[in-house]
């Protein structure tokens, strides 16, 4: 009893110190006012609320879940819980420049993105021992995908060629989630309810995900600056975020929940 109370408390006062310490950036940057037509920096702010109230979320329900499916809910409260840090900065830039904040956002990728792709692993280790081969596969899929993206977003390397790098990282990701170990695994070896989560949470990664180059591709390769493409690139890439990041997570919660349950009712 004891511990759980202890651990309801650490949550919230973890998921409190977050807002306190995002609210507080927030109100500190006096300069930069939020106009009431900007809606690139208003869905800034609405997805920073959304990320932060899915964190408190996430954090509080591991509780209700069993032993094995706890970090799962861990990893899906960290990645929106950096998610939201990362979009308040973002937001700043955005109100005070009017300039995609490009390093804050790949800043944010390359710490949620990897953690999103853990949660495939994660989900399969409850159920079954999984080869540590499948983690790394994922790691390195998702660096390329990243590094490819941030070097054309940048001006590091030409956006064509970085383009081709990022998108050869993507179909290394849907190559071991469908076809590869992963996929063979959740196939031949996961109940019907993980195999529904790791299905959906891989269509997200094949749908959800084309949004960023379909961003990409608007931003950078049809012709217009980056700077006349900035508002619709910055919504595209926040909506993507909702989805990818709050709806992913939701997705390991209705499993992890729906797994427990079941153990409890055994």
């Amino acid at each position: 009893m004891m511990n759980r109370i202890w651990s309801k408390t650490a949550a919230m006062a973890t998921s409190g110190a977050m807002v306190a310490l995002t609210s507080t950036h927030a109100l500190a940057s006096s300069s930069a006012t939020l106009k009431p037509n900007d809606f690139v920096g208003i869905s800034f702010w609405l997805i920073s609320m959304a990320l932060i109230a899915s964190t408190a979320f996430f954090f509080l329900e591991r509780d209700r879940v069993s032993a094995k499916w706890k970090t799962s809910l861990t990893v899906s409260g960290l990645v929106t819980m950096v998610a939201a840090v990362h979009y308040f900065y973002m937001r700043e830039v955005w109100v005070a420049t009017g300039e995609t904040p490009t390093v804050f956002r790949y800043i944010d990728w390359l710490i949620t993105v990897p953690l999103l792709m853990i949660e495939f692993y994660l989900i399969l280790s409850a159920i079954t021992k999984v080869p540590v081969g499948v983690f790394w596969r994922l790691m390195v899929g998702t660096l390329v995908m990243l590094v490819g993206g941030y070097v054309g977003e940048a001006g590091y390397m030409s956006v064509w060629p970085a383009f081709i790098i990022g998108m050869a990282g993507w179909a290394y990701i849907l190559y071991e989630i469908f076809m590869g170990e992963a996929g063979k695994i959740n196939a031949e070896q996961a109940p019907p309810a993980v195999q529904s989560a790791f299905n959906t949470m891989r269509w997200i990664v094949t749908i959800g995900w084309a949004i960023y180059p379909i961003g990409y591709f608007f931003g950078y390769l049809t012709g217009s600056s980056p700077a006349a493409s900035a508002n619709a690139l910055n919504i595209i890439y926040n909506l993507a975020d909702v989805l990818n990041k709050i709806a992913f997570g939701l997705i390991i919660w209705t499993v992890a929940v729906s797994a427990s349950d079941n153990q409890t009712k055994a």
